[in-house]
């Protein structure tokens, strides 16, 4: 019998409970009596109906979160409506099918599609599928499916969880989350840490294995033990809430224990966010994800408009030693927006995202660094502008001048080894480096970052990636600059002690990880942190790397 499960690490943390396994169908014997419109236009109209109402459910439930959670309602409720899923529907419809099997075959032909295109996209085939069944309960008049609310704090498991599911989460109810599906990047992954509860991904069998089953989730080492002990377990569980305790009581100084200095900032992506994170010991915000401000417009939002919105985001850091660090449109990709990506690529993670948008329309990025400078110069706020998909040097050199004509200090993001591998001569052009670890480790491992297939591929820790980040940080101790990271791996507490000895001067994480972070980094000294960086660099592979950075801090 099997007795312990491992999958990748998510969120740190102990959980001790009775598994709840999710489960997302419709009732059969309500979708068997649902009786269709024979008219295609009137079953046309039913859809879009029910297509609405989910949208607007999603809507609802972005209103009422914050930060990452509200971002992935908000494109969520842009895909059940979206024009070309509902083409698809009214083409299968003209063809005599029934609205159900309509729109069960709309569904299957962009999961094609977003499974071939790979990367981020191939993530909302969850969401596609979450879609559906959404779509379906609407039609034949039951609720739309979703988690339910255990009796009993629960350990979460699913073969994978849509946003939906998962931002509504009572963390005092689901205490843990463990999925079959999904990596460190994906949707799950990113609301549980923001609900700030244990999470592991890309536990294969997990379903089948703990259902009717008591499980110890470690959200560190990525484990899952099936009927542990229960008194061992509580008491490993009370042990962590205790350690846990200590450290969300951080307040500062962000440092190591000798007193070298590290700046902790916060990732935000709208005013909301940015309001919670100024509530935290943060020193300003290390990404602004702008894009996702407008990821639900049609059309390109004014120099005003796009001013007024960045303005409430810089104005809570509107004082002395903080700053802002904005980033500009990062659509293609996973995140489409309508007005600036390109349609029908056939690998878009490999195509024209990111700064690489203004190449044909330079105009989009011209707009939004004067909407950038408005709002800068309205609040005051210490402004700094860095570009993401940077490639060559010639990129930043032309974008720093643009940035640095209006009166901002320009920078750019290390995601492309290209970048990583001339970060000495990036610096000549450019005030300072951020570096995206979640796309750099993608890139450097070839390998799909959302593919659970190859989650110990796209893992942060592997050591050629934390090789690339050492040539970075070390070109930005030469030039005397900045360098910072602002993807995934900043909100590991062990892994942050790792990119402080490689020689990072600043860590950006979701708002919920600063303490956790501030916490451990400030309990280590400086050498400590390198030679954990060095344990880890010198590993062969991702587990290792933390067995051996483990065994340095412990020492």
């Amino acid at each position: 019998m099997v007795t312990s499960l491992h999958g990748t690490p998510v969120v740190p943390g102990l959980a001790f409970g009775p598994a709840l396994v999710a489960t997302t169908e419709v009732a059969a014997d309500a979708v068997a009596q649902y009786v269709p419109p024979t008219d295609a236009a009137a079953a046309l109209e039913e859809y879009d109906a029910a297509a609405a109402r989910v949208a607007d459910g999603f809507r609802s439930k972005a209103a009422a979160a914050t930060g990452a959670t509200a971002e992935v309602l908000t494109a969520s409720a842009g895909l059940a409506t979206d024009r070309g899923l509902r083409g698809a529907v009214r083409k299968n419809l003209a063809s005599g099918q029934d609205l159900l099997t309509a729109v069960d075959g709309a569904v299957e032909q962009f999961v094609t599609v977003f499974t071939g295109m790979g990367g981020l996209m191939a993530e909302r085939v969850t969401d596609l599928r979450d879609i559906r069944a959404r779509v379906v309960a609407r039609l034949v008049g039951e609720p739309e499916p979703g988690v339910g609310v255990p009796d009993s704090p629960s350990v979460l498991v699913a073969v994978d969880l849509a946003p939906a599911d998962t931002a509504g989460l009572d963390p005092r109810r689901v205490v843990a989350l463990v999925t079959e599906r999904g990596g460190p990047t994906s949707h799950t992954a990113i609301i549980a840490r923001q609900l700030g509860i244990p999470c592991v991904v890309g536990v294969l069998g997990a379903v089948a294995a703990l259902g009717g089953h008591q499980a110890l989730v470690d959200g560190q080492a990525g484990t899952v033990e099936i009927d542990p002990e229960e008194e061992k377990a509580r008491a490993l569980v009370a042990q962590d809430v205790t350690e846990r305790a200590a450290t969300a009581s951080w307040s500062g100084p962000a440092a190591t224990a000798d007193g070298r200095p590290v700046k902790l900032l916060a990732n935000v992506a709208d005013a909301s966010s940015s309001a919670a994170a100024a509530d935290e010991p943060v020193g300003g915000i290390g990404l602004f994800r702008t894009e996702l401000c407008f990821l639900d417009r049609q059309t390109e939002p004014t120099v005003d408009e796009q001013a007024a919105i960045y303005a409430d985001v810089l104005a809570p850091f509107a004082q002395d030693g903080a700053y802002v660090v904005v980033r500009t449109l990062d659509a293609g990709s996973d995140k489409p927006i309508a007005f600036a990506t390109h349609p029908d690529e056939e690998n878009p993670a490999l195509g024209v995202r990111g700064l690489r948008l203004s190449f044909a329309d330079p105009g989009l990025l011209h707009r939004q660094l004067d909407a950038v400078a408005i709002a800068a110069e309205r609040t005051g706020a210490e402004t700094w502008v860095m570009a993401p998909m940077i490639a060559t040097v010639a990129e930043a050199r032309d974008f720093a001048a643009a940035v640095r004509g209006r009166g901002l200090r320009a920078g750019v993001m290390i995601e492309v080894p290209s970048a990583a591998l001339l970060a000495h001569r990036v610096l000549e052009e450019v005030d300072f480096l951020s570096i995206g670890t979640n796309d750099l480790t993608q890139y450097t491992m070839a390998a799909d970052r959302m593919a659970t297939d190859l989650a110990h591929l796209t893992d942060p820790w592997q050591p050629a990636v934390l090789h690339l980040v050492a040539i970075t940080a070390a070109a930005g101790q030469r030039a005397g600059k900045p360098v910072g990271v602002c993807g995934e791996a900043a909100a590991d507490p062990l892994l942050a002690c790792v990119l402080v000895g490689l020689g990072v001067s600043s860590l950006s994480m979701a708002a919920a990880a600063v303490r956790p972070v501030g916490a451990r980094v400030s309990g280590v000294t400086s050498r400590t942190c390198e030679e954990m960086a060095d344990a880890a660099l010198a590993a062969v592979d991702p587990a290792t790397a933390r067995d051996a950075a483990r065994a340095v801090l412990l020492g």
